[in-house]
């Protein structure tokens, strides 16, 4: 799979224009000199009027960065968009099942689809979730799955993001500066809108709100706080859908129920949608030390009377190792195939395929089964013989801490970089919302690797973004 060039998504293979890539070739032909140059320099200056920034760990050269942005956008056609969307929608709807079966009768491992110690010796396992119901059976109401594209017609999914999937904020405003910076772009084919997202983020939070809520579910975020990388989507998001941004000292539980701290006195608060980590969320049940968290938030929930979204424990569903096993998972809940496929990962717990791995890791990737952020990763091809070396020591001492897949060659789009349009690698993360209803938003976050021949698309890691268009037929 990693032999071959990578896809071109705006051009076919004789040089000729892609169908969904027409109207932006014919614009981005008629741009005068310069033009592309000023668009990048307005951009950044919305973003940093914005204020929207991430915080990189360890990095010296100060920690709040803008995000790199590019100005020509990627396209994605109707047609395209609805296969995806499907093979999202039943994706989600099967890890769903599978939280809940995990939780309860277990059925899954006691057929043997998926093995039993995988899942109960997982740290990411929540023995505390046990025959708790959640709202609408609903654990993971918000997940970013996200997705490579190798072909015309072939999608993988690289991996499942269920426990406080972060990004959208970025889809949010690059779409808005987009239209600020491109007005004229748009009008020139049917761009599916995005905007909704934050009243769809509402609607389903409300959808599962305890029964005992009265009236209009009210509605926090919980946050770490301002040091957070992800602070600004935080309160942007807490803005946006006009709920309360919390952090922990502003709440506290009182006769099973959970109240905010505010001016008038102690209100109800009915839907948590926490952005803090499953250990610090109740210093009670989970970590002692947590000073990010609420005591007692955990038995006010287990009660039903506050809804946590997502659940505590369903990074179980997002594990590496675990994620190997979905196609059987949509298999043994909807007795359906998957539609969309996983990209074909090497189990190194298993002897020959480990050997296999190790004789061959220069051409691979290899990640940490909890790794995320592009940390704890090698790409074979890019590294040098001292960190193949490396790697496979790290293998050969624990085996289960590892997945190991081919280096795919990830599509292209034209991306705008030193004064010049070239072709550079991209993902995406379509967000998806599950309460009442499924509900995903057209296109999501296209991450770009800035950098020739990159493959690391994640901002920690140089990468940049792009507004994603799906066009409407």
């Amino acid at each position: 799979m990693g032999d071959t060039a990578p896809f071109d998504e705006m051009h076919n293979a004789d040089g000729s224009v892609r169908e969904p890539y027409r109207a932006l070739a014919q614009w981005l032909d008629e741009q005068p000199d310069k033009a592309l140059t000023l668009m990048q320099s307005d951009a950044e200056a919305i973003f940093r009027k914005l204020g929207i920034t991430f915080a990189v760990y360890g990095s010296e050269e100060g920690t709040e960065k803008v995000i790199p942005f590019d100005v020509i956008p990627r396209i994605i056609a109707a047609q395209e968009w609805r296969r995806l969307s499907q093979g999202i929608d039943q994706r989600v709807r099967a890890l769903n099942a599978f939280l809940h079966d995990i939780y309860h009768g277990q059925d899954i491992l006691k057929a043997g689809r998926v093995p039993e110690k995988l899942i109960l010796d997982n740290s990411a396992f929540c023995p505390q979730m046990m025959g708790l119901e959640p709202a609408r059976q609903v654990y993971a109401h918000i997940i970013g799955v996200d997705i490579v594209r190798v072909g015309p017609d072939e999608f993988y999914v690289l991996e499942d993001n269920l426990r406080t999937p972060s990004g959208v904020s970025y889809m949010l405003e690059d779409r808005e500066a987009m239209m600020i910076l491109a007005p004229d772009l748009f009008q020139r084919q049917k761009v599916a809108p995005v905007e909704n997202y934050p009243e769809n983020l509402r609607r389903t939070l409300e959808s599962v709100a305890p029964a005992g809520a009265s009236g209009a579910p009210n509605i926090v975020v919980l946050t770490p706080g301002i040091y957070n990388s992800a602070y600004f989507e935080h309160s942007f998001l807490a803005d946006q859908m006009g709920a309360t941004l919390c952090e922990g000292p502003d709440l506290f539980v009182d006769g099973g129920k959970v109240y905010m701290r505010t001016t008038t006195g102690p209100e109800r608060v009915d839907v948590i949608y926490r952005r803090i980590d499953d250990d610090y969320l109740d210093p009670l049940t989970f970590r002692p030390d947590s000073m990010l968290g609420v005591p007692g938030l955990f038995s006010a929930y287990r009660a039903g009377n506050v809804t946590l979204v997502n659940a505590p424990g369903t990074g179980i569903a997002d594990d590496k190792a675990v994620y190997t096993y979905v196609p059987d998972i949509v298999e043994f809940y909807l007795g359906e195939k998957a539609l969309l496929q996983n990209v074909p990962t090497y189990n190194c717990t298993d002897d020959e395929q480990r050997n296999w791995v190790l004789a061959n890791i220069g051409d691979l990737v290899v990640k940490e089964v909890h790794g995320s952020g592009g940390y704890g990763m090698m790409v074979g091809p890019t590294s040098s013989k001292a960190m193949h070396a490396e790697f496979r020591r790290k293998i050969e001492a624990r085996p289960d801490n590892y997945i190991v897949q081919p280096t795919l060659a990830l599509s292209t789009c034209p991306t705008y970089v030193n004064a010049g349009i070239v072709p550079r690698h991209v993902d995406l993360r379509p967000y998806v919302l599950v309460g009442d209803e499924v509900r995903i938003t057209p296109g999501g976050l296209t991450r770009v690797a800035l950098k020739k021949g990159s493959l690391v698309v994640n901002s920690s890691q140089g990468g940049g973004t792009k507004d994603t268009w799906v066009l409407e037929e």
